[in-house]
């Protein structure tokens, strides 16, 4: 399921990051990677705010719904 489906709290595994390449790369460079753990810090209205690697990290609906989460 997409991360912007995932309530505020949630811990989950990045399983894969859809998307063109431009888009899957922009991700990698904020540190999301296939098996990356990410916490759900604030899902408001489908803008989120991610933990990743220790790191704050706000992403938009668009970018956030490139992210398949378990």
């Amino acid at each position: 399921m997409p991360v912007t489906m995932c309530e505020s709290g949630k811990m989950v595994k990045v399983l894969r990051i859809m998307g063109t390449d431009e888009a899957r790369q922009h991700l990698a460079e904020m540190g999301f990677h296939a098996g990356s753990v990410i916490v759900v810090i604030s899902n408001n209205g489908g803008n989120l705010i991610l933990s990743v690697k220790g790191v704050r990290v706000a992403l938009d609906i668009h970018m956030a719904n490139r992210l398949i989460v378990a």
